[in-house]
């Protein structure tokens, strides 16, 4: 049986927060607008819609911007289904997906997706055929790689998810995930059920990183924010934002927003690599 742990997303209004700046140049198109915009999908875009939404609410009040995680899979749904503006997704949506939702894509970001490790777990560097033998369930117990006499315990991401597709294909090579894997629902999610069990091993987008978990080597390369802007880190995905038909009125304004100056150093500090 496949276990399940599950977390509460982020899901709702995003709060003024007067602290953050705003760049006026970058946020003039909102001048006298109002209304709301509606976003979910992946959840490794999630810190960027925020602050970039923090500032668009700061400079005018008029405007109310919501945000839902719940998985790239479900913002190509949502958006194609016309539940919400814009459906973000952390892969390029299928030729199926866009001709049955007329979906029009903006890639705005390119992230990559890093293995974790509890920080107690002294193993440095793993190779792709390690990997792909630990998430088949082959290596099944730490000691295997020189650690503990423990059970290696598998953390993975549900089917629909932008970080395990890109995971799966490129760090797997569309290899077995073993069916004892225990699931969760985020990118947030991943690192708490890492953070919290010594012998665990999943994988988080790289921006996500932080000291609640430890990244592998993998194949020789560390997967930090250089190494995949560089291409030598090569489990790399585009961050989507996807609207059903061409956008217009405020959806328009924040995509356009997303490729401002303002937003790509928003995009840098949260640990991903801009696109012109």
């Amino acid at each position: 049986m496949m276990k399940w742990v599950m977390t509460i997303l982020f899901i709702g209004f995003c709060s003024l927060v007067l602290t953050i700046p705003a760049t006026a140049d970058d946020l003039s198109s909102f001048d006298g607008e109002s209304g709301t915009v509606k976003i979910s999908g992946g959840t490794a875009h999630i810190p960027v819609m925020k602050e970039a939404a923090k500032k668009i609410m700061m400079y005018n009040s008029d405007i109310r911007i919501s945000i839902a995680g719940g998985g790239s899979g479900a913002g190509i749904k949502q958006v194609g289904e016309k539940l919400v503006d814009i459906g973000n997704s952390g892969r390029k949506p299928t030729a199926e997906e866009i001709s049955k939702y007329n979906l029009k894509l903006f890639k705005w970001a390119v992230d990559g997706v890093g293995i974790v490790i509890n920080p107690e777990n002294p193993v440095t560097d793993l190779t792709q055929q390690q990997l792909k033998d630990i998430f088949a369930g082959k290596i099944a117990n730490w000691s295997e790689l020189g650690w503990k006499n423990k059970a290696i315990n598998l953390y993975t991401r549900d089917a629909a998810s932008g970080t395990r597709s890109v995971f799966w294909k490129k760090a797997l090579k569309k290899g077995e995930i073993s069916s004892h894997a225990n699931f969760v629902v985020s990118n947030g999610a991943m690192k708490t059920a890492v953070a919290g069990d010594p012998y665990a091993i999943g994988y988080v987008s790289v921006g996500h990183i932080d000291r609640s978990v430890k990244p592998v080597i993998f194949d020789g390369v560390f997967p930090s924010l250089e190494n995949v802007k560089q291409g030598t880190y090569k489990v790399a995905r585009g961050l989507y934002s996807n609207t059903s038909g061409q956008p217009t009125g405020l959806t328009k304004k924040l995509i356009d927003y997303l490729f401002s100056q303002s937003a790509k150093t928003i995009i840098s500090k949260k640990g991903f690599i801009p696109v012109d």
